[in-house]
């Protein structure tokens, strides 16, 4: 489980990224993080890994203030996951993907064989293992992303934007895949995001934000398009303009909500008896 509690962060220009912000993150489901460029996802996100640390307030990490956490050491049980895949082009790819690994000392034979598990994982050729990232397409250094992002079996993925620089047809394969993944392996998943639609496929938690990061609404996507909390939040999910008129149908075994332009706009997650 991850917990803010009472998080700001104010750059040293005086910008407040964040601003007393608190949340708990549950253990092995997706949350995301959703909202307008400058709202402060980006940043809440790089406080897990300590890529920023946060001015005042405590980020815990199953009880553990990441604060005591030596941020390599942090860094390297936590997968992440970045637009544009963030490959080292001058590396093949199953170098990228045992990068990781092998700077915690896992023999290099050991760290291949588990690239090569993570290519089946994710969908890739092992007959690409050995090209160079420009040698292959969006999709597929994202999906190389995510392999490097999963390659020390991390408990937590965060993944920033990740298929925001792909064409439509690929994003799509891409957000099915990421949820056929999380179904066999159970992670605890941040995701950043500015798309709504991807925010209500991908989510168990959908947490909209606004500027400093001020939470408008957290919820299940069902909860959020039944119940907007605000114009703020109608207008953000396009609840005010008819858009999310919804129904329900069956896809590939699966409740899902489609909006009335044919989008699926969320999952229907059946609650446990109390």
């Amino acid at each position: 489980m991850i917990e803010f509690r009472s998080i700001s962060k104010v750059f040293d220009d005086g910008t407040v990224a964040v601003d007393d912000f608190s949340l708990v993150i549950p253990s092995h489901q997706t949350t995301v993080l959703v909202g307008s460029s400058g709202c402060g996802k980006t940043t809440l996100l790089r406080m897990i890994n300590r890529m920023v640390d946060a001015s005042s307030g405590a980020l815990e990490i199953d009880g553990e203030n990441v604060a005591d956490i030596e941020p390599v050491k942090l860094r390297r049980r936590i997968g992440y996951v970045m637009q544009n895949s963030g490959l080292l082009p001058h590396r093949r790819v199953i170098d990228n993907i045992a990068t990781v690994p092998r700077l915690n000392g896992v023999p290099k034979k050991d760290a291949h064989a588990r690239a090569l598990e993570l290519m089946d994982t994710v969908g890739l050729d092992r007959a690409m293992a050995d090209r160079y990232p420009a040698q292959l397409s969006g999709g597929q250094q994202q999906r190389v992303g995510v392999a490097r992002g999963l390659a020390v079996d991390p408990n937590i993925l965060l993944m920033d934007e990740p298929f925001g620089a792909v064409d439509p047809s690929v994003r799509a394969d891409l957000q099915q895949e990421l949820l056929r993944l999380q179904r066999e392996l159970g992670k605890t998943v941040v995701v950043v995001t500015h798309d709504i639609d991807e925010a209500f496929l991908l989510g168990d938690q959908v947490v909209i934000l606004e500027k400093g990061a001020h939470i408008a609404q957290k919820g299940s996507p069902h909860e959020i398009l039944a119940n907007p909390a605000s114009d703020f939040v109608a207008s953000f999910i396009g609840a005010d303009r008819g858009k999310r008129a919804l129904s329900i149908q069956t896809i590939d075994g699966a409740s899902v909500l489609v909006d009335s332009d044919g989008n699926v706009a969320g999952r229907l997650v059946e609650s446990s008896p109390a």
